[in-house]
């Protein structure tokens, strides 16, 4: 009879142990599985975290884009006044030099002529004398023989001034160009910039224009001929304020072209050279999206 339950009961615990066996193996696979999927997961918000990162610096480019323009227009009304004010300073200078030169010729035209000599006495002569004087003098309607007629010198002519060239050219020029960036018609605006670098190379907005050439350049999607534009301009125009965009720029191309270390260089020195800058701030949050 003992052995009549002991068996079954030896039975029981072996399948017991089995089932346990199994019931550990699956909870084993499951929680492979869920670290599994976890991984799987850390790696998909990882992914979507770079790319809503460069959504965002897409949308930042954007606005600095859309920033830049307004500070393009801004830079032309600027220069405009600064011509409109030159122009003034010297309608002012022109009209005093006028008021001057009128001012002298009236004070000629008023000065009282100088008194002629007095008359030599005439000596008391007798009459038969004044008659051999009066037939002995010639006719005074005779030319007096040997005399040479004299003419007045004819007055020279007022030669004309010079044609004033338009003070506003020079702004009409970079605001032409920029008109074509603004319509996307990047091409023009190249052309157009570099003809007022041509035609005005010692103007205030050069660096400006320079930006512009290599900004056009970037849009085409000719990264390597923006690097070196506006790689020119900080070479050409260290001061300028336009050195931090250029430079911001400068590491665009260099990703767009995949030389991700020199791009994280670029955003390093701009960080560290131009630090108070709105290009700097822009620097900072890409270079933490490189890391």
């Amino acid at each position: 009879m003992v052995r009549r339950f002991v068996l079954p009961l030896v039975l029981l615990s072996a399948l017991a142990g089995e089932a346990a066996a199994d019931t550990a193996r699956q909870v084993t696979e499951l929680q492979l599985q869920v670290q599994t999927l976890e991984a799987r997961l850390k790696k998909l918000e990882a992914m979507l975290q770079n790319h809503a990162a460069f959504d965002l610096l897409k949308d930042v480019e954007a606005m600095k884009a859309e920033m830049s323009r307004m500070r393009g227009q801004s830079e032309v009304q600027t220069h405009q006044m600064e011509s409109l004010g030159k122009r003034q300073t010297d309608l002012y200078t022109d009209l005093d030099k006028r008021l001057e030169d009128l001012n002298k010729q009236v004070k000629t035209a008023v000065a009282p002529a100088v008194a002629p000599a007095p008359p030599a006495p005439v000596p008391t002569v007798s009459a038969q004398a004044a008659t051999q004087v009066a037939a002995s003098t010639p006719s005074p309607s005779a030319p007096t023989p040997g005399a040479a007629a004299t003419s007045a010198p004819a007055k020279p002519a007022t030669a004309s001034a010079p044609a004033a060239e338009d003070p506003l050219a020079e702004s009409k020029t970079y605001e032409a160009a920029l008109n074509q960036f603004k319509a996307a018609n990047y091409a023009g605006s190249i052309a157009g910039f570099k003809n007022f670098l041509k035609s005005y190379p010692g103007s205030s907005l050069a660096s400006n224009a320079q930006y512009w050439i290599g900004y056009s350049y970037y849009a085409l999607k000719d990264y390597k001929t923006a690097l070196a534009q506006q790689q020119k301009l900080v070479s050409a125009y260290p001061q300028s304020a336009k050195v931090p965009d250029a430079l911001l720029n400068i590491a665009s191309s260099q990703l767009e072209t995949d030389d991700t270390d020199a791009a994280r260089k670029t955003l390093e020195e701009i960080i560290n050279k131009h630090s108070n800058s709105n290009a700097a701030k822009i620097a900072a949050k890409r270079l933490a999206a490189l890391k």
